[in-house]
């Protein structure tokens, strides 16, 4: 007999994490919405407003270990007062992350538990390939499946023209092309959403995610606004992020626009998101080659061969710039939290021991 939350993703690797928590007579749950520390999730008994206790606010280490749209989650549940308690979040599958916004170091869940991630990109005057580098780097690096969403063909004079370029730092990137306005290409779309599978639309503000949503589910259950004529962009009409069960069965997270996307990657994204240029390294001849001076370098070769494109190729070291960077700020606050750590330990133990030889 299948589980009755199948249907809303579950499989072996969480029922397998959830078994400890079934045993202390909890219940799962999926998170569908986040706001503001408030919760919706979704369970066997149907829908319920949660929050987290405070013993799962205390041991987080950073609002990134908290629920997010799309967890699985240990609750107990009031089911008169359709009202939960969540108590443990279940190691993710995967995940989208960027930096917080600003300088501080610090992860960023946007969802959690992603089957495949559709990046959307903007046809008319917003389409810009090294923000869509920026998102597939990120989506490779938090273990979903990338595929593309060319939107708003209906305002671009050079279709052909737009999806060569999106193949050409996409390659192998499954590509639709749509229009949310007229519905040309959603029947090929909905072909690939598959039942209880879950997918999330992430993009910049503008791309039309929340029209797309909209037309997906036969209804309008998101909010939508025009954009600005004078350079296609638009307001943040999604402000929290949702998961939506579409009328097929597949399972849609729809998140804000995000004007700032900040890498949280590492190298591996990287080597995904540039997989022509990680497979002309193979034959570089220094196995640090940077791909910036050396002599044997592969990358160098082709591309003074015309064979590597230039901007594919500056985007690709200005990536991996920050990326260093990036880690070299994780390493650094890694080891000053392990310092504080230690010394809240340190104060710990020695308070201990002060009142253990007072009452001596």
């Amino acid at each position: 007999m299948n589980h009755p939350l199948e249907k809303l993703g579950w499989n072996p690797h969480f029922a397998r994490e959830f078994e400890p928590h079934r045993q202390a007579g909890l219940a799962a749950a999926r998170v569908t919405v986040e706001q503001r520390g408030q919760y919706v999730v979704l369970t066997g008994a149907g829908e319920f407003y949660a929050e987290v206790t405070g013993r799962l606010l205390f041991n987080a280490d950073s609002p990134a270990d908290l629920p997010k749209v799309g967890d699985w989650v240990a609750v107990s549940l009031f089911e008169g007062e359709q009202k939960a308690i969540i108590h443990h979040v279940l190691p993710r599958q995967s995940r989208f992350s960027r930096q917080v916004a600003g300088g501080k170091v610090e992860e960023q869940v946007m969802a959690a538990n992603i089957d495949a991630i559709f990046v959307v990109q903007s046809a008319d005057y917003n389409f810009n390939l090294r923000r869509l580098e920026r998102y597939l780097l990120l989506v490779h690096e938090g273990g979903a499946r990338p595929l593309i969403l060319l939107n708003k063909i209906d305002l671009c004079p050079d279709l052909p023209a737009k999806q060569a370029q999106v193949a050409a730092v996409a390659p192998g990137v499954p590509l639709v092309a749509v229009s949310a306005a007229t519905g040309e290409g959603l029947a090929e779309l909905r072909n690939l959403l598959r039942p209880g599978e879950t997918y999330a639309l992430v993009g910049s503000s503008g791309v039309g995610k929340s029209t797309l949503l909209n037309q997906l589910a036969g209804a309008e259950l998101l909010k939508t606004g025009a954009v600005r004529e004078g350079d296609s962009k638009g307001r943040h009409t999604t402000t929290h992020r949702e998961l939506v069960v579409l009328p097929n069965g597949a399972l849609l997270i729809d998140s804000p626009g995000m004007r700032e996307l900040q890498l949280w990657s590492t190298a591996d994204g990287l080597e995904d998101a540039f997989a022509e240029i990680t497979a002309l390294a193979v034959d570089c001849r220094f196995p640090d080659c940077t791909h910036t001076r050396e002599k044997g370098c592969a990358v160098l070769a082709a591309l003074a061969a015309g064979k590597l494109d230039r901007e594919r190729y500056d985007s690709y070291l200005k990536l991996n710039r920050e990326t260093d960077y990036l880690e070299r700020k994780q390493n650094q606050k890694a080891y000053l939290d392990a310092r504080r750590n230690e010394k809240k330990l340190g104060r710990a133990m020695k308070n201990y021991h002060k009142l253990h030889n007072n009452k001596r």
